[in-house]
């Protein structure tokens, strides 16, 4: 067994297996278990900041997976939201890629891939979200300053 070097997740194969984990969750997911956009966001928002140095690689693409998390978590995770997160990065953003944290939650995609069912899925990623919220600790202020930036631009 090896482990996943963004997550920790056990797995023969490691980051690579991980990877291909996620991609048939997000098969099942898109195609059985999400109820909305929000949700399947949520997902790639989540696994995203468990695998930083793939897909946080920016102080932009750290931000809209940061936000997008503490807009599901803290605000209610609604679409208007998220699409003025998206605008806000879409422009020049003056920010600074803060030191993602080390250890980044307990709960991984190895905990979502026998979930089956819709009440199911959202109870686990909403653990999953909730940990990685949790590990993302010392970086909150930081994503609820760049929710602000965002929401308020015209």
């Amino acid at each position: 067994m090896d482990a996943c070097g963004g997550c920790g997740l056990t797995i023969v194969g490691g980051e690579t297996a991980c990877q291909a984990l996620f991609d048939a969750f997000r098969l099942r997911e898109t195609a059985e278990l999400a109820p909305s956009y929000a949700s399947t966001r949520l997902t790639v928002d989540v696994y995203c900041l468990q695998h930083p140095d793939r897909y946080c690689v920016s102080a932009k693409s750290l931000a809209a997976h940061l936000t997008g998390l503490a807009w599901a978590i803290e605000r209610g995770g609604s679409d208007a939201g998220l699409r003025a997160l998206q605008r806000w990065l879409n422009g020049r953003v003056d920010i600074t890629k803060p030191q993602v944290p080390g250890f980044r939650g307990t709960v991984t995609i190895g905990d979502l891939r026998d979930v089956n069912d819709r009440g199911s899925y959202l109870l686990a990623v909403d653990g999953w979200a909730r940990s990685t919220w949790d590990a993302y600790a010392p970086l909150h202020a930081t994503a609820r300053l760049w929710i602000d930036l965002a929401i308020r631009q015209p």
